[in-house]
């Protein structure tokens, strides 16, 4: 898609928590990764093109929502991508999976990790059960603060 022939919603430079009550404007589909950001162009679902200003890199929490400068919000959806469905011993897979500070999200009854191939190995060699699947992809943020967590220097 090119871009510069989008139509164009101008700069968002906050975020909202879900359940915002704004008009929107759009949705813009985000996977994992590019769920944290600081400054980027986006286009939305819809094919509107914006820029994303923050002050400081953040990691959009599940149902945030970009703010436009004329009060409208962007919607942020997560995209469903190739994740892994783990089941087994779980604080033994647990263990494994933050050894290798691999980010994970964790259930009652599984723990979730994107498609990694060698960890997939690892963790059916462990005897874990492991299903495939698209999803939402939420892991649990660092010990010290909301969010992912950037670096050791806590």
């Amino acid at each position: 898609m090119n871009i510069s022939a989008t139509p164009d919603l101008g700069t968002a430079d906050a975020v909202l928590e879900s359940g915002h009550g704004r008009p929107v404007a759009g949705r813009v589909v985000l996977d994992y990764e590019a769920r944290c950001l600081r400054r980027k162009r986006l286009v939305t679902a819809e094919g509107a093109s914006f820029m994303v200003d923050l002050p400081q890199t953040i990691s959009l929490a599940p149902g945030a929502a970009f703010v436009l400068a004329d009060g409208r919000a962007v919607e942020v959806v997560e995209a469903r991508e190739p994740v892994l469905r783990i089941e087994g011993d779980l604080p033994t897979l647990a263990w494994h999976i933050g050894n290798r500070h691999c980010p994970c999200e964790i259930a009652a009854d599984h723990l979730v990790i994107r498609v990694d191939p060698v960890l997939e190995a690892m963790l059916l060699q462990l005897g874990a059960k492991v299903t495939r699947s698209l999803a939402p992809f939420r892991p649990l943020g660092g010990a010290y603060g909301h969010g992912r967590t950037f670096g050791h220097n806590h």
